[in-house]
Protein backbone atom coordinates (compact mmCIF):
# COMPACT_ATOMS: atom_id res chain seq x y z
CA UNK A 1 0.00 0.00 0.00
CA UNK A 2 1.50 3.31 -1.07
CA UNK A 3 1.76 6.30 1.64
CA UNK A 4 -0.93 8.57 0.37
CA UNK A 5 -3.27 5.33 0.94
CA UNK A 6 -2.43 4.22 4.06
CA UNK A 7 -2.65 8.82 5.08
CA UNK A 8 -6.27 8.50 3.33
CA UNK A 9 -7.61 5.44 5.08
CA UNK A 10 -6.32 6.53 8.43
CA UNK A 11 -7.91 9.89 7.72
CA UNK A 12 -11.28 8.07 6.84
CA UNK A 13 -11.43 5.89 9.61
CA UNK A 14 -11.45 9.11 12.10
CA UNK A 15 -14.83 10.13 10.32
CA UNK A 16 -18.14 7.83 11.11
CA UNK A 17 -19.83 5.81 8.41
CA UNK A 18 -22.92 7.71 6.90
CA UNK A 19 -25.14 5.64 7.76
CA UNK A 20 -28.80 6.25 9.42
CA UNK A 21 -27.53 6.08 13.08
CA UNK A 22 -25.36 9.25 12.16
CA UNK A 23 -27.90 11.13 11.11
CA UNK A 24 -30.01 9.86 14.12
CA UNK A 25 -26.75 11.16 16.30
CA UNK A 26 -26.27 14.31 14.47
CA UNK A 27 -30.03 15.65 14.83
CA UNK A 28 -29.61 14.55 18.05
CA UNK A 29 -26.57 16.45 19.44
CA UNK A 30 -27.46 19.03 17.64
CA UNK A 31 -31.00 19.46 19.48
CA UNK A 32 -29.16 18.72 22.44
CA UNK A 33 -26.92 21.62 21.68
CA UNK A 34 -30.09 24.30 21.47
CA UNK A 35 -31.40 23.09 24.89
CA UNK A 36 -28.14 22.20 26.73
CA UNK A 37 -26.93 25.99 26.10
CA UNK A 38 -29.72 26.85 28.01
CA UNK A 39 -28.57 25.47 30.82
CA UNK A 40 -25.05 27.50 30.93
CA UNK A 41 -26.18 30.65 32.29
CA UNK A 42 -24.81 33.27 34.83
CA UNK A 43 -27.18 34.62 37.72
CA UNK A 44 -27.92 38.15 36.64
CA UNK A 45 -26.30 38.44 33.37
CA UNK A 46 -28.84 35.66 31.77
CA UNK A 47 -27.95 38.57 28.22
CA UNK A 48 -24.84 38.43 28.46
CA UNK A 49 -23.77 36.29 25.49
CA UNK A 50 -20.28 36.58 25.58
CA UNK A 51 -19.72 34.58 28.69
CA UNK A 52 -21.59 30.81 27.57
CA UNK A 53 -19.66 32.16 24.40
CA UNK A 54 -15.86 32.21 25.74
CA UNK A 55 -16.79 29.02 27.85
CA UNK A 56 -18.29 26.42 24.86
CA UNK A 57 -15.87 27.78 22.73
CA UNK A 58 -12.94 26.74 25.04
CA UNK A 59 -15.00 23.34 25.36
CA UNK A 60 -14.37 22.83 21.69
CA UNK A 61 -10.94 23.79 21.53
CA UNK A 62 -9.80 21.17 24.23
CA UNK A 63 -12.16 18.88 22.59
CA UNK A 64 -10.92 19.42 18.91
CA UNK A 65 -7.48 18.87 19.95
CA UNK A 66 -8.08 15.59 21.25
CA UNK A 67 -9.70 14.76 18.34
CA UNK A 68 -7.06 15.86 15.94
CA UNK A 69 -4.07 13.74 18.47
CA UNK A 70 -6.29 10.50 18.09
CA UNK A 71 -5.24 8.48 15.16
CA UNK A 72 -9.07 6.66 14.84
CA UNK A 73 -12.74 7.04 15.08
CA UNK A 74 -13.27 7.38 18.52
CA UNK A 75 -17.31 7.82 18.87
CA UNK A 76 -17.48 9.30 22.23
CA UNK A 77 -14.55 12.26 21.41
CA UNK A 78 -15.62 12.60 17.79
CA UNK A 79 -19.41 13.38 19.35
CA UNK A 80 -18.12 15.22 22.16
CA UNK A 81 -16.92 17.70 19.46
CA UNK A 82 -20.09 17.61 17.35
CA UNK A 83 -22.14 18.45 20.62
CA UNK A 84 -19.60 21.37 21.41
CA UNK A 85 -19.89 23.01 18.43
CA UNK A 86 -23.77 22.90 18.35
CA UNK A 87 -23.03 24.73 22.04
CA UNK A 88 -20.74 26.64 20.62
CA UNK A 89 -22.54 27.71 17.58
CA UNK A 90 -25.70 28.79 19.49
CA UNK A 91 -23.67 31.15 22.16
CA UNK A 92 -22.38 32.36 18.75
CA UNK A 93 -25.18 33.07 17.24
CA UNK A 94 -27.20 34.55 20.29
CA UNK A 95 -23.84 37.22 20.68
CA UNK A 96 -23.61 37.90 17.20
CA UNK A 97 -27.37 38.77 16.21
CA UNK A 98 -28.44 40.10 20.02
CA UNK A 99 -25.07 41.52 22.08
CA UNK A 100 -23.76 42.98 19.03
CA UNK A 101 -27.05 44.10 17.45
CA UNK A 102 -26.92 42.29 14.05
CA UNK A 103 -30.65 40.18 14.11
CA UNK A 104 -30.82 37.19 12.76
CA UNK A 105 -31.31 37.99 8.75
CA UNK A 106 -27.91 40.01 8.73
CA UNK A 107 -26.61 37.25 10.95
CA UNK A 108 -27.85 34.42 8.45
CA UNK A 109 -26.54 35.97 5.53
CA UNK A 110 -23.17 36.77 7.42
CA UNK A 111 -22.99 33.29 8.38
CA UNK A 112 -23.50 31.85 4.93
CA UNK A 113 -21.10 34.16 3.70
CA UNK A 114 -18.66 32.90 6.23
CA UNK A 115 -18.98 29.25 5.14
CA UNK A 116 -19.43 29.91 1.30
CA UNK A 117 -15.63 31.12 1.78
CA UNK A 118 -14.41 28.20 3.89
CA UNK A 119 -16.02 25.64 1.43
CA UNK A 120 -14.59 27.41 -1.62
CA UNK A 121 -11.36 27.74 -0.10
CA UNK A 122 -11.30 23.95 0.88
CA UNK A 123 -12.43 22.80 -2.89
CA UNK A 124 -9.26 25.21 -4.26
CA UNK A 125 -7.00 23.44 -1.73
CA UNK A 126 -8.51 20.25 -2.21
CA UNK A 127 -10.07 19.57 -5.38
CA UNK A 128 -13.00 17.83 -3.24
CA UNK A 129 -15.25 18.34 -1.05
CA UNK A 130 -16.11 14.83 -0.18
CA UNK A 131 -15.58 14.41 3.44
CA UNK A 132 -14.28 11.16 2.77
CA UNK A 133 -11.63 12.25 1.54
CA UNK A 134 -10.03 14.23 4.14
CA UNK A 135 -6.23 13.05 3.88
CA UNK A 136 -4.36 15.84 6.21
CA UNK A 137 -4.77 17.89 9.21
CA UNK A 138 -5.30 20.77 7.46
CA UNK A 139 -8.47 19.71 6.18
CA UNK A 140 -9.73 17.82 8.48
CA UNK A 141 -9.69 21.25 11.23
CA UNK A 142 -11.68 22.90 7.73
CA UNK A 143 -13.80 20.57 8.20
CA UNK A 144 -14.28 20.98 11.68
CA UNK A 145 -14.27 24.65 11.35
CA UNK A 146 -16.95 24.27 8.50
CA UNK A 147 -19.09 22.24 11.06
CA UNK A 148 -18.73 25.18 13.62
CA UNK A 149 -19.97 27.81 11.33
CA UNK A 150 -22.75 25.72 9.77
CA UNK A 151 -24.00 24.81 13.15
CA UNK A 152 -23.90 28.76 14.01
CA UNK A 153 -25.77 29.36 10.97
CA UNK A 154 -28.28 26.79 12.00
CA UNK A 155 -29.32 28.41 15.31
CA UNK A 156 -29.53 31.93 13.67
CA UNK A 157 -31.29 30.60 10.91
CA UNK A 158 -33.28 28.59 12.92
CA UNK A 159 -34.28 31.60 15.03
CA UNK A 160 -34.37 33.97 12.02
CA UNK A 161 -37.85 31.17 10.72
CA UNK A 162 -39.40 31.52 14.28
CA UNK A 163 -39.13 35.33 15.68
CA UNK A 164 -41.45 38.27 14.59
CA UNK A 165 -41.41 39.35 10.70
CA UNK A 166 -39.97 42.50 12.01
CA UNK A 167 -39.05 44.83 15.20
CA UNK A 168 -37.26 45.14 17.66
CA UNK A 169 -36.33 42.99 20.50
CA UNK A 170 -35.00 44.05 24.24
CA UNK A 171 -32.68 42.26 26.05
CA UNK A 172 -33.17 42.28 29.97
CA UNK A 173 -30.27 44.66 30.40
CA UNK A 174 -31.35 47.38 28.42
CA UNK A 175 -30.35 46.62 24.85
CA UNK A 176 -32.18 46.03 21.78
CA UNK A 177 -31.20 44.04 18.64
CA UNK A 178 -33.22 43.54 15.34
CA UNK A 179 -35.32 40.26 15.08
CA UNK A 180 -36.34 40.65 11.21
CA UNK A 181 -37.92 36.75 11.26
CA UNK A 182 -40.12 35.17 9.15
CA UNK A 183 -42.61 35.16 11.79
CA UNK A 184 -43.07 31.44 11.97
CA UNK A 185 -44.31 29.88 15.03
CA UNK A 186 -41.31 27.42 16.82
CA UNK A 187 -43.09 24.38 15.76
CA UNK A 188 -43.93 25.62 12.27
CA UNK A 189 -40.00 26.49 12.11
CA UNK A 190 -39.37 22.84 12.99
CA UNK A 191 -41.90 21.39 9.87
CA UNK A 192 -40.10 23.90 7.45
CA UNK A 193 -36.82 22.67 8.16
CA UNK A 194 -37.71 18.79 8.53
CA UNK A 195 -39.37 19.16 5.17
CA UNK A 196 -36.58 20.73 3.81
CA UNK A 197 -34.35 17.66 4.78
CA UNK A 198 -36.99 15.27 3.54
CA UNK A 199 -36.21 16.91 0.20
CA UNK A 200 -32.80 16.15 0.31
CA UNK A 201 -33.62 12.52 1.51
CA UNK A 202 -35.98 12.12 -1.73
CA UNK A 203 -33.55 13.51 -3.68
CA UNK A 204 -30.68 11.38 -2.77
CA UNK A 205 -32.58 8.02 -3.31
CA UNK A 206 -34.05 9.47 -6.53
CA UNK A 207 -31.78 12.16 -8.62
CA UNK A 208 -28.47 12.22 -9.49
CA UNK A 209 -27.41 15.17 -8.14
CA UNK A 210 -24.10 15.83 -6.93
CA UNK A 211 -23.56 13.36 -3.32
CA UNK A 212 -21.18 16.08 -1.32
CA UNK A 213 -23.68 18.49 -2.08
CA UNK A 214 -26.76 16.54 -0.60
CA UNK A 215 -24.67 15.77 2.14
CA UNK A 216 -23.51 19.03 3.42
CA UNK A 217 -26.79 20.87 2.50
CA UNK A 218 -28.20 17.78 4.63
CA UNK A 219 -25.65 18.69 7.12
CA UNK A 220 -26.55 22.52 7.59
CA UNK A 221 -30.21 21.78 7.39
CA UNK A 222 -29.76 19.12 10.64
CA UNK A 223 -29.07 22.48 13.21
CA UNK A 224 -31.98 24.99 12.22
CA UNK A 225 -34.23 21.60 12.71
CA UNK A 226 -32.08 20.90 16.17
CA UNK A 227 -32.43 24.88 17.15
CA UNK A 228 -36.47 25.08 16.20
CA UNK A 229 -37.10 21.28 17.41
CA UNK A 230 -34.70 22.14 20.52
CA UNK A 231 -37.32 24.98 21.76
CA UNK A 232 -40.38 23.39 21.10
CA UNK A 233 -39.22 21.18 23.64
CA UNK A 234 -38.53 23.51 26.15
CA UNK A 235 -39.85 27.12 25.59
CA UNK A 236 -43.44 27.85 27.25
CA UNK A 237 -46.66 27.45 25.62
CA UNK A 238 -46.70 31.62 25.32
CA UNK A 239 -43.92 31.22 23.13
CA UNK A 240 -44.93 28.43 20.98
CA UNK A 241 -43.45 25.85 23.06
CA UNK A 242 -45.40 22.40 24.79
CA UNK A 243 -44.27 24.60 27.81
CA UNK A 244 -43.70 21.42 30.08
CA UNK A 245 -42.47 21.68 33.55
CA UNK A 246 -38.54 21.37 33.57
CA UNK A 247 -38.65 21.25 30.24
CA UNK A 248 -35.20 21.80 29.30
CA UNK A 249 -33.70 19.28 32.06
CA UNK A 250 -36.16 17.05 30.82
CA UNK A 251 -35.28 17.21 26.94
CA UNK A 252 -31.62 17.80 27.45
CA UNK A 253 -31.52 13.95 29.33
CA UNK A 254 -33.61 12.46 27.34
CA UNK A 255 -31.21 13.71 23.95
CA UNK A 256 -28.12 12.88 26.31
CA UNK A 257 -29.28 9.86 26.54
CA UNK A 258 -30.26 9.10 22.71
CA UNK A 259 -26.53 9.94 22.43
CA UNK A 260 -25.23 7.86 24.66
CA UNK A 261 -27.59 4.68 23.31
CA UNK A 262 -26.25 5.77 19.65
CA UNK A 263 -22.03 5.57 20.74
CA UNK A 264 -22.58 1.95 22.58
CA UNK A 265 -24.39 0.63 19.15
CA UNK A 266 -21.81 2.22 17.01
CA UNK A 267 -19.25 0.32 19.80
CA UNK A 268 -21.34 -3.15 19.39
CA UNK A 269 -21.64 -2.99 15.55
CA UNK A 270 -17.42 -2.22 15.13
CA UNK A 271 -16.61 -5.00 17.30
CA UNK A 272 -19.08 -7.22 15.69
CA UNK A 273 -17.13 -6.31 12.51
CA UNK A 274 -13.94 -6.74 13.64
CA UNK A 275 -14.75 -10.06 15.49
CA UNK A 276 -15.83 -11.08 12.36
CA UNK A 277 -12.88 -9.93 10.37
CA UNK A 278 -10.33 -12.17 12.79
CA UNK A 279 -12.99 -15.13 12.34
CA UNK A 280 -12.09 -14.81 8.58
CA UNK A 281 -8.58 -14.93 8.72
CA UNK A 282 -8.74 -17.40 11.26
Amino acid sequence: MSTTKKIVNSSINKIPQLTLLFWIMKIAATTLGETGSDLVTVPGTEDNYLIPLLFFVGVFAIFLTIQLVVKKYVPPVYWTVILSTSLAGTAFSDFMDRSLGLGYMKGSLLLVSVLAIIFLFWYITEPTLNVKSIATKRVEVLYWIAILVSNTLGTAAGDFLSHKASGVGTLAGGGNYLEQGLGLTIAQGSMVTGGLILIVLLAYWFTKINRVFLFWLAFVLTRPFGATFGDYLIKPHEKGGLGLENGTEIASAILLAILVICIIIQFAISKSKIDESNHQVN
